[in-house]
């Protein structure tokens, strides 16, 4: 039967195979397999979610605006032209930031940024989401400077960067503002430390550091280097 049907091999084992046969190996393969699809998967899914999201900006907002122009989709969503609404939204924030550097416009965007931080209510939305941002990207970018930071205790680092080096708003003198990450979170903690507690990492880039923090220290800070 084997011989006429000879895949059927790999399921009819003999009684010696049944007995070295060991399921722990399935388990084995099996979060082997997990690691090497789990982060594909999961960063295609990021992707595309972010792709759809942003895709589906220019037809929502033409629905809203304009009723007539846009037809609605047998679910009952914006018809749309598959990454027309991602090209025109990527178009708009290069056109934004090219414009943004002429003076008048500048001006007017510091004015209308004085505007919108001296709104109330307004403003607490407006600068904590602009000072995050700014934080990544721009020209106060914040998380730049990694180090090791020890707070319970001197022998104890945990792994930061400095966000502020003057703290005497606070009446502190002598005193680094440093912000932990969490890991596998996005979330962390600020930390008022005197300087001679930090150890600045010249020779680390904050990526890699940012990297090294969210994974709970599993990267490799050598293999990322490379």
């Amino acid at each position: 039967m084997t011989q006429k049907w000879p895949f059927l091999s790999v399921y009819l084992l003999k009684p010696n195979q049944m007995k070295s046969f060991n399921p722990g190996r399935l388990i084995y393969y099996f979060f082997q397999g997990l690691i090497i699809l789990a982060p594909i998967v999961i960063t295609a899914w990021a992707v595309v979610s972010l792709f759809n999201f942003v895709d589906g900006i220019l037809p929502n907002l033409l629905r809203t605006l304009f009723p007539e122009m846009v037809k609605l989709d047998l679910q009952g969503n914006p018809e749309k032209i598959p990454g027309l609404g991602f090209l025109t939204v990527v178009v708009i924030v290069l056109f934004v930031g090219y414009i943004s550097s002429l003076f008048f416009v500048s001006r007017l965007v510091n004015l209308f940024d004085t505007i919108l931080e001296k709104t109330p209510g307004i403003k607490l939305i407006y600068t904590t989401v602009k000072d995050f941002l700014e934080a990544f990207a721009g020209n106060k970018r914040k998380f730049d400077k990694p180090v090791l930071v020890a707070v319970d205790d001197k022998d104890v680092w945990r792994l930061g960067f400095i966000t502020q080096t003057d703290l005497s708003q606070f009446g502190l003198t002598d005193y680094y503002c440093v912000y932990v990450p969490h890991s596998y979170a996005f979330s962390g903690i600020t930390y008022m430390v005197q300087k001679d507690r930090i150890k600045v990492l010249n020779d680390v880039k904050s990526a890699d550091a940012m990297k090294f923090i969210v994974s709970g220290g599993v990267t490799d800070l050598a293999e990322t280097e490379a």
